[in-house]
C-alpha cells in the first residue's frame, strides 16, 4: 500500500509530468458550483471554468447522480462501435436533436484534440484530398495531426517534421479564402478563435468560407471545442454565423467535466470509415458510457436552464464593468472575455494575484498579455460582480 505524504507538492513536480516550469499547484480538494476549496479551506472563484469545461459548473448534483448510477451499471465493455451501450446512443440522439438536420452522427472520442484528428482522417476519406488550410494563431489541440494545424510556429518548431500540404494564414482574411483550392481536403477553423483571445470572425465570413469550401470540393470543419455548449450566447456558434459545418468538433463542456470529445459529421459522410479499411478510425475508451451518462446529465440541465440565453448579457455587463487605464481592451463574445494589458508580464502579475485573492484565472496561448474569463454560465449576479471586483482590486495593486 502507498502511503502518500501530508503534503503532495514534491510528490506532484516529481512523479507527475510537468507540463510548464511553473504549473499554479493549488492543492484542491473540492468544487461544486462556481467554486473551488483548496486543503486549506480557501474559497476560490472558478473565473475560467476548467478552460470551459465546467459550463454549468462544477459537481452538478445531476451530472454525479449520472456518473454513479452508470458506473453501477457497467463502464468499460469493449473497443468503441462494437456493442449497444445506451449512454453513447441516448446522448448521440440529444446531440442531434439539437444539431443541423445534416449534422447526425456522431463519433465520440476521448477528448478536443482526438476529434481533430478523427476529422482530418475523415476529410482525407471522403475527398480523396491530403490539403488543408488553417488559421494562425488556431489551437485545435497537442496531438501530432493537431499541431500540425496549430497556428503559432512557437508551439510547431520542436516537434517537426509535422504533417506535410498545411497551409496557416490569417483568420478572417480574404486571403484565407482564396487559399482554399481544388487541392484542399478541408478548411479547419475555430469558430470563435479562443487562444487569441476570444477573436471573432468579420461578419459573413464563415459564410464565405463555406461557400469557396463548396464551390473546390472542400470540406469545411468547425472546431466548437471551447466555444460550444452556450459560451458565446447560443448553443453553437455557427448559429450566429449563417452557415453549417460539414463537420463539427466538439469536446471540454461534451463531458460535463468527464473526459469527452466528438466529431460530428452527416451519416453517410461517416459511412466511409467503415470499409476500405474496415475500422478506419478506432478507439478504445473513447465514447466511455460514464462520460457519455455525465455530458448527456450536464447538456439537459443546460437546456432546462436560462443560462445560455443569458450568457451574452452577463458577459456584455462583465465587460462594462471591466473599466481600468491599464486595460488596453477588452473582448467579449458571450459570457467569453479577455482582458489585455501593456504587456504579458503586467497580465501575469495580475493572474497570479488573482489566484491569490481566491480567483481562478489564466492566459491565452497566443496572447500572453490577456487574462482570461469564462466563468460557469450558471455563475449568478453577485457571483459574477465579485468576480470583477478582485480582477480590479489585484489590477490596482499590480500598477
Amino acid at each position: 500500500m502507498v502511503v502518500l505524504p501530508m503534503h503532495l507538492r514534491q510528490v506532484f513536480l516529481d512523479h507527475v509530468a510537468q507540463t510548464s516550469p511553473s504549473p499554479m499547484g493549488l492543492e484542491m480538494v473540492k468544487a461544486k458550483g462556481v467554486q473551488c476549496w483548496d486543503k486549506s479551506g480557501k474559497a476560490y472563484l472558478d473565473a475560467i471554468s476548467g478552460f470551459s469545461v465546467c459550463n454549468i459548473g462544477h459537481s452538478h448534483p445531476a451530472v454525479v447522480k449520472a456518473v454513479q448510477d452508470q458506473a453501477a451499471d457497467y463502464m468499460h465493455l469493449i473497443v468503441y462501435g462494437e456493442f449497444i451501450e445506451q449512454p453513447q446512443v441516448a446522448y448521440a440522439q440529444l446531440l442531434t436533436q439539437h444539431l443541423p438536420p445534416s449534422l447526425n452522427c456522431v463519433y465520440f472520442t476521448n477528448s478536443g484534440a482526438e476529434a481533430t484528428e478523427g476529422a482530418m482522417k475523415l476529410a482525407k476519406r471522403v475527398t480523396g484530398k491530403t490539403q488543408f488550410v488553417a488559421a494562425q494563431n488556431a489551437y485545435h489541440g497537442s496531438t501530432q495531426g493537431a499541431l500540425s494545424l496549430m497556428g503559432d510556429e512557437y508551439w510547431r518548431q520542436a516537434f517537426r517534421p509535422l504533417l506535410p500540404g498545411i497551409a496557416h494564414l490569417p483568420y478572417g482574411s480574404s486571403a484565407f479564402i482564396e487559399a482554399i483550392g481544388p487541392h484542399t481536403a478541408a478548411v479547419l477553423l475555430e469558430t470563435v478563435q479562443a487562444e487569441s483571445g476570444v477573436v471573432k470572425p468579420p461578419p459573413g465570413w464563415l459564410a464565405q468560407v463555406a461557400h469557396r469550401c463548396r464551390a473546390m470540393g472542400a470540406l469545411l470543419i468547425l472546431d466548437e471545442i471551447q466555444a460550444g455548449f452556450g459560451r458565446t450566447g447560443t448553443l453553437w456558434a455557427f448559429e450566429q454565423m449563417d452557415m453549417v459545418p460539414d463537420i463539427l468538433l466538439l469536446g471540454k463542456a461534451l463531458g460535463g467535466g468527464m473526459p469527452l470529445g466528438a466529431f460530428v459529421a452527416p451519416r453517410e459522410l461517416m459511412q466511409t470509415l467503415t470499409h476500405g479499411p474496415v475500422l478506419g478510425h478506432i478507439t478504445t475508451f473513447g465514447g466511455h458510457p460514464v462520460s457519455c451518462a455525465a455530458g448527456k446529465a450536464a447538456l439537459e440541465v443546460l437546456l432546462a436552464s436560462d443560462w445560455v440565453a443569458k450568457a451574452e448579457a452577463k458577459g456584455r455587463w462583465m465587460a462594462n464593468a471591466l473599466q481600468h487605464p491599464a486595460f488596453v481592451s477588452v473582448h467579449q463574445h458571450g459570457l467569453w472575455l479577455s482582458v489585455q494589458f501593456a504587456s504579458a508580464a503586467l497580465a501575469q502579475k495580475v493572474i497570479h494575484r488573482c489566484v491569490q485573492e481566491g480567483l481562478i484565472t489564466d492566459w491565452f496561448l497566443f496572447a500572453p498579455d490577456r487574462l482570461r474569463l469564462a466563468p460557469p454560465l450558471s455563475s449568478t449576479a453577485e457571483e459574477l460582480k465579485q468576480m470583477v471586483k478582485i480582477v480590479l482590486r489585484c489590477v490596482a495593486t499590480e500598477t
